[in-house]
């Protein structure tokens, strides 16, 4: 009976030390996504998208894995929480600047800090926050490309009618969300192509398949393309099980 016990104590230490080791990996994932409206002028454009940061600092592999790959970075929400230092945003929004141009949108968990501060850090590192706008890119031929961020949904914050307005009519559109929720608001004239979320965690942690959540995906729906990450960091314990922590480098091109 003793020698049952303690193997149980030891694969439940090595199940806790295999957990860990998924809440602070650094997977790197590389999506490759092809629309047959993409303008063609811009060749192709990679964004390195990365949400819920929680309370990590992003390690180097990761900006040395995606260095010179990355044309500009969306951070999906939650780059922070309660009590985490603001000096610890500072690095991780530095180390962000090296990939390329970042812009933000709020998640739940960002308001849970002095949310002021955090914009006037944002404000500081050049960080542009898209909440409830849109930034427009142009091509040499004239062709557009819209970024589009709405406010955390939550809280009723969001105003995709407002990002829309904001954004060029005609352009090829990419709204960025904390909240997957937020493809439950878009319709099909809207012409939003992708949409890059997070805050589920890709449920965590999986005991026996189960979570609340599903795993990150990307998943053709009827009125646009969806990205749910499992995220970067973790919420309450700082455990993964099934849902591996990852950031993303996306490339979009015609096709």
């Amino acid at each position: 009976m003793g020698y049952i016990i303690v193997l149980l104590l030891i694969l439940g230490a090595g199940l806790i030390l295999y957990m860990v080791k998924e809440a602070f990996g650094n997977h790197l994932i590389e999506n490759v996504m092809s629309f047959e409206d993409f303008p063609k002028s811009f060749g192709s454009v990679s964004i390195f998208f990365i949400s819920d940061i929680h309370k990590r600092l992003i390690s180097d592999d990761i900006i040395t894995a995606a260095m010179g790959k990355a044309d500009i970075v969306v951070i999906g929400g939650d780059l922070t929480e309660k009590k985490v230092p603001f000096e610890r945003v500072k690095k991780n929004l530095e180390k962000l600047k090296k990939l390329g141009p970042v812009y933000f949108v709020w998640g739940n968990n960002d308001y849970e800090t002095d949310y002021r501060k955090l914009d006037a850090i944002l404000l500081d590192s050049g960080v542009k926050v898209l909440d409830n706008t849109a930034a427009t890119f142009e091509s040499v031929d004239g062709e557009k490309l819209s970024l589009l961020g709405v406010d955390d949904l939550n809280q009723d914050r969001d105003r995709l009618d407002l990002a829309l307005l904001d954004a060029e009519d005609k352009s090829f559109k990419i709204l960025a969300s904390h909240y997957p929720d937020i493809t439950n608001k878009i319709l099909p004239e809207h012409n939003i192509r992708l949409v890059l979320s997070g805050h589920t965690h890709g449920g965590q942690i999986h005991i026996l398949g189960y979570s609340p959540y599903e795993q990150g995906k990307v998943e053709k729906l009827v009125n646009t393309t969806l990205l749910i990450s499992n995220g970067y960091g973790t919420t309450g314990v700082p455990l993964r099980l099934g849902a591996p922590a990852q950031c993303h480098l996306i490339t979009l091109k015609n096709g």
